[in-house]
């Protein structure tokens, strides 16, 4: 197994940054990397809530079918996904911190194929980079959305 682990200081609140990683489109809409998001079920948020989600990753588009597993507002959304002989369980929490919040991110892949054993180590490093710009851009939108009101 293989894992990722990140966490950002956002001046937003918790139920603020929950919102943007624990609703998809929400995510999608702020993401540039995320190109498509495709709803499998009726419902768009919560355990159950299955969807196709398209990203560049290294210039090309790769498809993923991601399933909510976890939903606990406003601190913690699980998203597992099942691909390439990979299971990638990912799970957010949201934490308070002082007048904002603790963003963690953790991400498990658990290689059950042979060539699936061989690979994921190989491009955990990829995966790493792209979980990092992630963060990075829920910070960014988080901080600035909450200086906007701020300033109001």
């Amino acid at each position: 197994m293989a894992n990722v682990e990140t966490a950002r200081s956002i001046a937003a609140p918790p139920d603020q940054v929950f919102q943007v990683v624990a609703h998809i489109e929400d995510f999608h809409n702020i993401n540039p990397n995320i190109t498509n998001v495709e709803f499998l079920t009726d419902s768009h948020t919560g355990v159950g809530t299955r969807f196709k989600e398209t990203r560049i990753m290294k210039g090309r588009e790769a498809t993923t079918t991601l399933e909510v597993t976890e939903y606990e507002p406003p601190s913690k959304v699980r998203i597992v996904s099942d691909e390439g002989g990979t299971i990638w369980d990912t799970i957010f929490t949201v934490n308070p911190e002082g007048d904002g919040s603790l963003l963690t991110m953790k991400m498990d892949a658990t290689p059950y194929k042979l060539t699936a054993k061989l690979i994921t180590p190989l491009i955990m490093r990829m995966v790493s980079k792209g979980i990092e710009a992630d963060m990075d851009i829920i910070k960014a939108h988080c901080d600035a959305k909450h200086e906007q009101r701020d300033t109001q």
